[in-house]
């Protein structure tokens, strides 16, 4: 069974007959070469072997698993599946040439905020979670050596100055400010490449803000935080696999 499907403006029958006569048109069927491996088939002169033998699955062990496994779930389409029910320029009563675009932006306006479903409201947007610096060339004239004491942990450790390390920034350092008002500030730093080599994501669910950047720019990078957004008390600079190296 074939179903076509096919615009209003476009009902020339003997087109429409063509074009589904090409489609069910068998392909061509090419006769393939034989097969001529490009290694040796001899299997008691292959080159490499397995150390081990292949492991071996018994009977029961198969059974055990196939009483362990739930059955899958297979989803079957619909035999009277119409792809085009939802499509406005299939209906009938729409008009084909210029007015199309005009028409589907009447009936469904395009939302470049919102790329899910739409917000009931129509005015609720995503919260932005993510803000990655550019690199810029300025900075370097601002950068400072790392303190001693700083660089006396990366040697113990053995972190190279170009290792990324991470700043954390929780309520209790904001001062009277929320987490939400800091999150906006340090986007602008970021955004204006006030804060070298940072990425930096806001972590609603446990209430922190994890600020990411190389350990050659971490004590620059902190300093411009106290500064600019006002923090108070000390932050830990973690690295993973070897959590808190320092504190400033």
């Amino acid at each position: 069974e074939v179903v076509l499907h096919y615009r209003p403006h476009q009902r020339d029958l003997i087109k429409l007959q063509k074009f589904a006569e090409a489609a069910v048109k068998e392909f061509p069927i090419r006769q393939l070469p034989r097969f001529a491996p490009w290694f040796p088939s001899d299997l008691h002169r292959v080159p490499l072997k397995p150390k081990k033998q292949a492991p071996v699955i018994s009977y029961e062990e198969v059974e055990e698993l196939k009483q362990l496994s739930t059955p899958s779930e297979y989803i079957t389409g619909s035999p009277d599946y119409d792809c085009t029910k939802n499509l406005l320029e299939f209906h009938s009563s729409m008009k084909h040439g210029p007015t199309l675009i005009q028409a589907l932006a009447i009936h469904r306006p395009i939302n470049l905020d919102y790329r899910g479903e739409p917000p009931p409201n129509g005015k609720q947007k995503l919260k932005r979670s993510w803000s990655v610096s550019l690199p810029s060339a300025k900075l370097k004239e601002k950068i400072h050596p790392l303190s001693q004491e700083l660089q006396n942990n990366l040697e113990r450790l053995k972190l190279h100055a170009f290792c990324r390390a991470k700043w954390t920034i929780e309520q209790s350092i904001c001062k009277n400010q929320n987490l939400e008002d800091i999150w906006i500030k340090l986007n602008r730093l970021i955004k204006h490449n006030e804060l070298p080599s940072c990425n930096a994501t806001i972590q609603r669910s446990v209430g922190q803000i994890w600020i990411f950047c190389d350990i050659l720019y971490c004590e620059y990078v902190r300093n411009i935080l106290r500064e600019k957004l006002s923090l108070t008390d000390k932050m830990n600079l973690l690295v993973h696999k070897y959590g808190i190296i320092f504190s400033l």
